[in-house]
């Protein structure tokens, strides 16, 4: 058995409201490559930062190489052989290779920039990144630059090194190379813990893979003995053997004469892979896979909320261009964010504001609404969707989730969209809230609206969608649809891509 560099044992955080993690176990092998796996909220992050020093942990022990340790900080994490790369590469592009390999190590002054840089070109070299130390940062890709910052780290005297998403910016070809690099660290004996979101790239490049849900430990499993299904429904909690069909209405026969919109080969700055879509009048479509799969991506494509790189857009049969949201909406097409309060509400407007922001943006900020339309506009909807609220004037910050969610679908309900993209209507909000949303897409897709419906409550898509659209590692794998369709289905071709 392999020799263990990391233990952590019996390991729980609180923050207020909030267990985010509950008596875990970790254990961290040399020169293994040991993928941290889990849905969102499932304690990764919480786990990472407590081995890198950013929280310290309420209850539990930590072993390192042997010996018991109680990270502060995470220099004194650094200090003790823990590297850290994060989705976000944390450089300098206007510097060059080598002065951010170094920057703020202190061993190198402006007059030594030879031995830097032959410092830099001989770890490099080592580590085969293909790329000069005295190059420009910015010049390099997305792949190179991450293994700049992998190469930074394994400089630090790394025994463990932790790759938080590092390949969600990256093509197939760059993985491979960053795959390449990763497996010439584990043959020196580095440990990695490795975050993804693609089911195919833990089974492709790790060794052993732990489980988080909610905090909890599910368990640690060899790859070799856990099929993907298997592993699915360990992070989804939702056992096989007790997956039942889903009650769910009578799916509504859309007009299939022209298609509301269709989409061939469309692809976004965002990664997604280049997918055509489409969608008829009063039809309820969803995409539906694990997180990071490509869901909002394709949503964000379809809105142009992601930079359009490719593709081939048409409404109704007419070959149109969007290139930015107002073209969106322009076509009748509306949108509501996964990040409510990052992209939906506007926290310091109030609900009168908010709910009238997308028809004046497409009216144009020459032409305001009047104080009187905008209050008529805002008590129809409030009445409409039965948004709690103290009065229009409320701020929306201080409203509940569901009902600032009820806002921003007043908001696009209100330019009266032919098509509107819903990601994420329900998250975080009550279950009677949940009800009246879906009760209300039903409502709106038998008058005619299409409507694309996104969750990752798979039970909810198919109550919810009549046709669904299988997404695994930033592609569509198949699609589902009919009364018959179970969540085990769902899994089923998750775990196949498609195959």
């Amino acid at each position: 058995m392999s020799e263990i560099i990391l233990k952590m044992e019996g390991i729980s955080k609180s923050f207020p409201g909030v267990k985010a993690l509950d008596n875990v176990d970790f254990v961290l092998r040399k020169g293994e490559i040991h993928a941290l796996v889990g849905e969102n909220g499932a304690g990764k992050s919480t786990l990472i930062k407590i081995i890198t020093g950013v929280y310290e942990e309420d209850a539990g022990q930590i072993a390192l190489n042997g010996r018991p340790i109680h990270f502060k900080s995470p220099k004194e994490a650094q200090d003790m052989g823990i590297g850290t790369v994060y989705q976000e590469i944390a450089l300098c592009p206007n510097l060059t290779v080598a002065e951010n390999m170094f920057i703020g190590r202190g061993q190198y002054t402006f007059v030594q920039w030879k031995q830097m840089n032959e410092k830099a070109a001989q770890m490099l070299d080592s580590l085969g990144i293909p790329v000069s130390p005295t190059e420009e940062l910015s010049s390099c890709s997305l792949a190179v630059q991450q293994m700049i910052a992998i190469a930074r780290a394994v400089d630090m005297d790394c025994k463990i090194l932790i790759l938080d998403e590092p390949t969600s910016s990256l093509d197939e070809d760059e993985t491979k190379k960053l795959f390449d690099l990763m497996r010439e660290l584990k043959s020196r004996g580095v440990g990695i813990i490795f975050i993804t979101h693609f089911i195919d790239q833990v089974y492709e490049i790790s060794d052993r893979i732990t489980v988080l849900r909610n905090g909890a430990l599910i368990g640690e499993y060899q790859v070799s003995a856990l099929p993907q299904i298997e592993l699915i429904s360990k992070m989804m909690g939702k056992a096989l053997s007790d997956v039942s069909k889903i009650k769910k209405h009578e799916p509504l026969k859309p007009d299939s004469s022209v298609p509301v919109y269709e989409a061939r080969a469309l692809s976004s700055a965002a990664g997604v892979r280049p997918f055509d879509f489409i969608i008829y009048k009063g039809e309820i479509n969803g995409f539906v896979g694990l997180l990071g799969s490509g869901r909002s991506e394709c949503a964000r494509a379809i809105f142009a909320a992601d930079k359009v790189t490719g593709g081939e857009v048409k409404v109704k049969g007419k070959k149109v261009k969007i290139k930015s949201p107002l073209d969106a909406m322009k076509q009748g097409i509306g949108y509501l964010p996964e990040d409510r309060k990052g992209d939906g509400i506007i926290a310091e407007l109030s609900v009168r504001d908010n709910i009238i922001l997308a028809l004046q943006v497409m009216k144009g900020f020459i032409r305001p609404l009047s104080r009187k339309q905008a209050e008529e506009f805002s008590n129809q909807y409030i009445q409409k969707l039965s948004i709690k609220t103290p009065s229009i004037n409320t701020p929306i910050a201080s409203l509940s989730g569901g009902n600032q969610q009820k806002v921003i679908l007043a908001r696009w309900l209100l330019t009266h969209p032919m098509y509107l993209i819903l990601d994420e209507p329900t998250r975080g909000i009550d279950i009677g809230t949940k009800v009246e949303i879906q009760k209300l897409v039903h409502e709106l897709a038998e008058e005619g609206m299409s409507l694309t419906f996104i969750s990752s409550e798979i039970d909810e898509m198919l109550r919810t969608c009549s046709r669904l659209i299988v997404m695994k590692d930033r592609k569509i794998v198949g699609e589902l649809s009919g009364m018959d369709v179970t969540e085990q289905d769902v899994m089923h071709m998750i775990a196949r891509g498609g195959q």
